[in-house]
């Protein structure tokens, strides 16, 4: 009777797995919008501590009296089986100061990417001038681990990897969702890329909602407009431009090449 019950149990055990992995919807299309966080007063800090500038030190501490640690700002990807569409929303007001100005904390591209074929195309600012990259998207050696963490209602796994020769990202992808896309550059995960950190650079990119719907071509457009270039050409433009910026020059560049 023992030995019929354990039977019985494991068969109704096996029905109600397979009952809810019949269940369980993989979305390929979809929209998720993303907030980008960037920790000012650490970023800030870094500025103010490479320079013998009295009035950036009082202006870093007027700022941290009288405006918020995180500056946030919001996005979108929109994807459709092995195709995504990264977009900024565009912010209803800003009091941003002087020390807002950090590329850091702002958001440059418009990014459409065709995964099958490892393009990419994004309409990218930099200062007072636009170009259109084009480009094979960047190879991106990641690490996969055992941690895992729940971001949006999926749960992610996370993987870790360099990028940019010295820039260490976090990211935490959800099989679920079986595109290998992402926000901004970052692909090549086996699933949706749900959260970015950028540890040493005090950003993160999480995803706050995701929507399983329809997406049609018309909600992925080709970015179009901007002065044609490809990764190379645009990290010598930029080089060039910021040469005698110093040290500032770096974190610029790492901010416009993202």
């Amino acid at each position: 009777m023992k030995q019929k019950l354990i039977i019985f149990s494991a068969c109704l055990l096996f029905n109600i797995s397979s009952l809810f992995a019949q269940n369980v919807r993989f979305a390929t299309d979809g929209v998720i919008e993303f907030e980008k966080s960037a920790n000012m007063f650490a970023i800030m800090k870094k500025r103010v501590e490479k320079s013998s500038s009295t009035f950036m030190q009082q202006a870093y501490e007027s700022y941290r009296k009288n405006q918020p640690q995180f500056r946030v700002v919001k996005s979108t990807l929109a994807f459709s089986k092995d195709k995504t569409l990264y977009s900024p929303i565009a912010e209803e007001s800003s009091s941003r100061g002087y020390f807002f100005n950090d590329p850091a904390s702002e958001q440059y591209n418009t990014t459409y990417t065709d995964l099958a074929s490892g393009m990419f195309t994004t309409q990218k600012k930099v200062y007072e001038e636009t170009f259109l990259v084009k480009d094979t998207t960047r190879k991106i050696n990641w690490k996969i681990t055992s941690e895992m963490r729940t971001i949006a209602g999926y749960e992610c796994r996370r993987a870790n990897a360099i990028i940019l020769d010295s820039i260490y990202v976090v990211a935490f992808y959800t099989d679920k969702i079986p595109v290998s896309g992402g926000p901004e550059s970052f692909t090549g995960l086996p699933g949706m890329i749900l959260g970015v950190a950028l540890p040493h650079e005090n950003i993160t990119w999480f995803a706050k909602t995701v929507t399983d719907k329809p997406v049609t071509a018309n909600e992925l457009k080709v970015p179009t407009k901007g002065k044609a270039t490809n990764n190379k050409s645009l990290r010598e433009t930029i080089n060039a431009a910021l040469k005698d910026w110093g040290d500032y020059a770096q974190s610029a560049l790492k901010a416009f090449l993202l």
